[in-house]
């Protein structure tokens, strides 16, 4: 178990390449925080690395809002005791369209949570 005894937070764990960080993270030892929107995709996530031994919680947020990043760090903090590595994997790929027929407001929320959450 490579990462025994260490306590990552993964955003946007939810779905897709993410979903499968997390679980690996699990399955080497890693304690995961998840920060995740959508429970109908991370409640399958977080029964599954459970049933298999891992320890995981999750934070119910955007990975573009500060406050629930914040409080998924006290989390951490709280649950674990300490936050080793930070994955912010976050990000939109259900919008996919050229650019000249995406609408501002798809644009402006693309650019929140890939670009901006990131950050």
């Amino acid at each position: 178990m490579k990462l025994k005894d260490k306590v990552v937070l993964v955003t946007g764990a939810s779905s897709g390449m993410r979903n499968e960080i997390a679980k690996l993270l699990a399955k080497e030892g890693a304690s995961v925080v998840m920060v995740a929107r959508r429970k109908e995709k991370w409640e399958g996530l977080v029964n599954q690395i459970r049933a298999s031994g891992g320890k995981v919680i999750v934070v119910a947020g955007a990975a573009n809002n500060e406050k629930d990043i914040q409080y998924a760090i006290n989390a951490a903090l709280n649950v674990f005791g300490k936050l080793d590595i930070v994955i912010n994997s976050a990000g939109i790929v259900d919008i996919i369209a050229p650019v000249a027929d995406m609408g501002e407001g798809i644009w402006e929320v693309d650019l929140s949570v890939d670009l901006t959450g990131a950050i």
